[in-house]
């Protein structure tokens, strides 16, 4: 078996892995690194996911010098959002002037991989990593690494590569997560699934513009072009999945959408197989502990997912990078381990700002726009119409969802405000009431009557007794969907990979704000200062 050393060794030539690779050859050092990144198969990848950029991923580009990536894929300009419900929609533009992109996920993919092979120092192979070498079942040190023959029918070599620090960034279906991260590794958890397809010029109702379709009684589906004649659909299904995907979709989920792009889906359900990518949930632990091995780290969805409705994965990886990028910059050499802890627990609450901002917001938007419960679907009419004030309630929360404004403390802001004016919108906005049965007519449960429109009537005061307890209700399912996702990211060590729904942790947004505001120190706390 032969052998190779390298200062750093990165598996996974995806987003973070190519993005770190040349991130790393850049640093100004006196020897240049020598940088092997490793990935099972350098053909162009087909994935449903990672197709949209936002703007704060665009800037994490910029910073790390390969923009340029986006140039000659056929991408498009993306500049903000519509959400449609009903017939109804609102517009939710990016401020400024900031553009994300979207674009064929394989495309991008080979444009990173040849900017990282041409990086100085940095050698690109092809070949699947098997296994892990550790130094006295304590450090990573290596990785053992099988490449196929170069001619049909040639048997397969087989390598070790060695490195000061190797980089997992092998992706949500990590090989190496559990083993790395040891006793303080936590499970991904998985709601639903994205199922996807591509449709053909079709026109969306803002064009370079994302479209969120809410949908009653199932998941949001969202759709935005990726090139100039392919749009993506993908159409959230929770858990457990129907049997039949594509008659579920038809009967339940098209015929709520905007009917311009009926034809569309039909065809494409037609016409190609319907594929499909679980939407998971992995909180970040901090790395370095005494439960993980020494000598490796991971990175990118090896180590951190979140709900792609918002898609901020990529900007998350590629933010995650740069910070992680400017701090190795500062070690002369990644041997001594104790230096490295030190260097990880620094990065872990650096990307905190924008890291937890996306994750949170990406899940308790899921909840809102995935209503099961009544109360839930309090908040999403309030959230929906929230957004209809237009003004700092579209720009707050949109420069939140786009990476541009970092901020875990203008999101519980804006998180509570949406919850305190959905109960507002339910006492005093009208909303549809039950229609009487009469003798030409049915009423069908939900104010529509056969033959007459809907009848809206605003509450009576008759019923403010019932509707103050039920506004306690919607106000505590607010806290029991944010409180849980921001213990996640506050905590500093690992107690369980769950979404933990108990009272106390519902409370943690409440006593971390009266902890903050009380002048309390306690670690992650900061995040949600509104000093």
């Amino acid at each position: 078996m032969s052998r190779s050393d390298y200062d750093v060794l990165i598996v996974g030539a995806g987003i973070a892995g190519c993005a770190l690779a040349h991130g790393l050859s850049t640093l100004p050092r006196a020897k240049p690194l020598r940088i092997a990144l490793v990935e099972r198969s350098l053909s162009e990848p087909d994935r449903i996911v990672g197709e949209l950029l936002q703007p704060g991923g665009v800037m994490a580009l910029k910073r790390l010098g390969i923009e340029s990536c986006l140039e000659g894929i056929d991408a498009i300009p993306v500049r903000g959002y519509c959400v449609v419900e009903d017939g109804k929609s609102v517009h939710i533009p990016y401020p400024g002037a900031h553009e994300g992109r979207s674009f064929h996920h394989g495309r991008f993919i080979m444009n990173l991989r040849e900017a990282a092979r041409k990086a100085k120092g940095v050698e690109l192979i092809e070949g699947s990593v098997t296994g892990l070498i550790e130094e006295h079942g304590k450090r990573v040190v290596g990785v053992h690494v099988s490449k196929k023959g170069g001619m049909e029918g040639a048997e397969e070599s087989k390598e070790a590569l060695f490195a000061e620090l190797v980089v997992i960034a092998d992706g949500c279906f990590s090989n190496f997560r559990t083993t790395i991260m040891g006793a303080s590794a936590v499970k991904s958890s998985t709601k639903s699934h994205f199922i996807g397809a591509v449709l053909e010029d079709v026109r969306l109702p803002i064009p370079n513009h994302g479209t969120v379709a809410l949908v009653k009684g199932f998941g949001p589906v969202l759709l935005y072009q990726i090139s100039e004649h392919d749009t993506r659909i993908l159409i959230d299904v929770k858990n457990p999945l129907p049997s039949d995907l594509k008659s579920h979709i038809l009967t339940n989920i098209v015929p709520q959408l905007p009917s311009s792009l009926h034809l569309a889906i039909h065809t494409a359900l037609d016409k190609d197989r319907l594929r499909r990518m679980p939407n998971s949930f992995l909180p970040p632990i901090d790395q370095g502990t005494r439960h993980s091995k020494e000598g490796a780290i991971l990175i990118g969805d090896s180590w951190n997912m979140r709900h792609p409705l918002t898609g901020g994965g990529m900007t998350v990886a590629l933010h995650d990078v740069v910070v992680l990028r400017e701090l190795l910059g500062t070690l002369p050499d990644f041997k001594d381990w104790n230096r490295m802890k030190k260097l990880l627990h620094r990065w872990h609450w650096n990307r905190k700002p924008l890291a937890s901002t996306v994750n949170i917001l990406s899940v308790a938007l899921y909840d809102l726009f995935g209503a099961d419960g009544e109360e839930l679907q309090v908040l999403r009419t309030g959230c929906f119409k929230y957004f209809e004030r237009g003004g700092e309630c579209i720009d707050g929360p949109v420069s939140l969802l786009s990476g541009i404004t970092p901020s875990p403390a203008l999101l519980a802001y804006h998180f509570f405000s949406v919850a305190f004016y959905s109960i507002w919108v339910m006492f005093t906005h009208p909303h549809v009431v039950p229609a009487p049965r009469h003798i030409n007519g049915h009423a069908n449960g939900n104010g529509h009557t056969n033959g007459l429109k809907p009848v809206y009537a605003t509450a009576p005061i008759y019923q403010y007794p019932a509707l103050l307890i039920k506004s306690l209700r919607v106000f505590w399912t607010a806290c029991v969907v944010f409180g849980p996702l921001l213990w996640t990211e506050i905590r500093w060590w690992s107690s369980s990979g769950n979404r933990s729904h108990s009272w106390l942790i519902a409370l943690v947004p409440l006593i971390a704000f009266a902890a903050v505001n009380c002048g309390i120190q306690i670690p992650g706390l900061d995040l949600l200062s509104m000093r």
